[in-house]
């Protein structure tokens, strides 16, 4: 009986520590993969991107920040509405393994 409670007290601080442990080694791969991807490399993905999409040459990056394992892309691209320029501006995010999540874009 004594031995059973040794073994299951092991086993506890054995679970602990790995769940410890654990976390603490997925945030570090995390962050390890997302620091592998480049800022320009991260806003040349973005440029394709937009070029194939908006058919436009003049892309505008204002920022290019990493938040919680993904990267956020912010800027501006012309667009032609009826004849009338006006600017666009767009929010793309992109995972660590440089695939677009998703997209935003809004007239200003």
């Amino acid at each position: 009986m004594i031995w059973c409670m040794f073994n299951l007290a092991n086993d506890f601080l054995f679970i602990m520590f790995n769940a410890f442990f654990n976390g603490k080694y997925e945030s570090c791969l995390e962050e390890y993969i997302v620091q592998n991807i480049s800022t320009e490399s991260v806003q040349k993905i973005a440029l394709e991107y937009l070029k194939k999409r908006k058919n436009t040459e003049k892309i505008d990056v204002s920022t290019v920040e990493q938040r919680s394992g993904v990267w956020i892309v912010r800027g501006t691209c012309p667009i032609d509405l009826e004849g009338h320029p006006w600017a666009e501006k767009f929010e793309l995010i992109i995972d660590e393994k440089g695939k677009i999540k998703s997209t935003d874009f809004s007239l200003l």
